[in-house]
């Protein structure tokens, strides 16, 4: 037959007659563990099955009762662990003292087992009412965090997704939109060291550029086929019709935006690069003409790494550029087609784009 598992009872105290008494009052209902000093106190509450509940007594030599309890209290494994003081100090500020370094219960000598055995049960009870609730809570932050990367997974995918459709239909430029990407990310963290951007980019930042760069082209989706997929310079006409690929893009995510109800944050650095991100610095870009600051941020970071990317990729138009000859074309048109801090964040982090071409590079070459 299987016993009842009974709670376990640690008493602290440097008289034996004391640890007799409370193991004959104890006994029937409860597994008690003596100690007769601080520090052997501490070992058994520390020990890999550590006691239920406390009794601890205030006037020990070398260790006291005090010192017990402000240690207990400063362990995570034991803070959580009742104890109560079972003392002959009965003033009223001792008590409050007790109680006060985190004690649940005082009871003074001479004890009454009645009372005892009471306060154990109802500070057990505590306990576990607590460890529920505690536990119950941990479960349910699991739980969330579990469902919140559930729904940033399916975030993520319908992104990728998304922006999928427009590189489909523009096939010519292989991996483009994982490469602009990673180039957003690298000059994104790079300009938050950057004394022009001081404090205008935080991690969630860069997290939510990051997240929403892929969506910078998904205009292009409604631009005619015999123009996106034309295999040569387009005209004037054709380009006109071309450059409303940014508006087409920022419409299609206030939609989508208006439709779900709520603020999107992601989608808002989304709509700023689809809308901007053919802006130049010196006001000849499109759609709107936008100069300098005017410029939202994210549009003036994916308007670089567009840049390059096309220059180091192969077109039907022109064979793939050097990094080297790309580089030196960004740096000409640092101030007038790129804002000059973007050009020098870009321009700290070579390496990184020289990596980022390599790890997903399919037809551009970087000789």
């Amino acid at each position: 037959m299987i016993q009842p598992h009974k709670p376990v009872v640690l008493a602290i105290d440097d008289n034996p007659d004391n640890l007799t008494l409370i193991n004959d009052v104890l006994k029937d209902s409860y597994k008690v563990k003596g100690a007769s000093k601080g520090e052997r106190g501490l070992v058994l509450a520390f020990a890999d099955t550590p006691p239920d509940i406390i009794l601890l007594d205030i006037m020990m030599p070398e260790m006291d009762g005090y010192e017990v309890c402000r240690r207990l209290q400063a362990d995570v494994k034991t803070r959580e662990i009742p104890v109560i003081f079972v003392t002959a100090k009965a003033d009223e500020q001792d008590e409050e003292f007790g109680l006060g370094l985190g004690a649940v219960d005082y009871i003074t000598k001479p004890i009454n087992p009645a009372i005892v055995r009471a306060r154990i049960k109802t500070q057990l009870a505590l306990k576990a009412s607590a460890d529920f609730l505690r536990d119950k809570g941990s479960f349910l932050e699991r739980q969330i965090e579990l469902r919140t990367r559930e729904i940033l997974a399916t975030q993520d995918a319908t992104v990728v997704a998304l922006a999928a459709l427009a590189e489909i239909r523009d096939n010519e430029t292989g991996n483009h939109i994982r490469r602009t990407q990673y180039y957003v990310q690298a000059l994104a963290q790079q300009l938050q060291t950057s004394p022009a951007c001081a404090g205008r980019l935080s991690d969630y930042d860069v997290q939510m550029l990051f997240k929403s760069a892929p969506l910078h082209d998904i205009g292009k989706v409604g631009i005619p086929d015999h123009i996106l997929l034309k295999p040569g310079r387009l005209s004037a006409a054709e380009f006109e019709i071309m450059k409303t690929h940014t508006t087409l893009g920022r419409d299609a995510l206030e939609r989508a935006e208006q439709q779900l109800g709520v603020k999107v944050d992601f989608l808002k650095y989304a709509k700023d690069i689809a809308y901007s991100h053919q802006e130049k610095w010196d006001g000849s870009g499109y759609p709107q003409g936008l100069m300098g600051e005017a410029i939202p941020l994210p549009a003036r970071i994916m308007a670089l790494a567009d840049v390059y990317d096309a220059l180091i990729s192969r077109r039907p138009y022109k064979p793939p550029m050097s990094h080297e000859t790309a580089t030196a074309i960004i740096v000409e048109g640092r101030g007038s087609h790129f804002d000059p801090a973007v050009v020098d964040a870009f321009l700290q982090v070579q390496p990184q784009f020289r990596a980022i071409a390599a790890r997903f590079g399919e037809q551009q070459s970087l000789a």
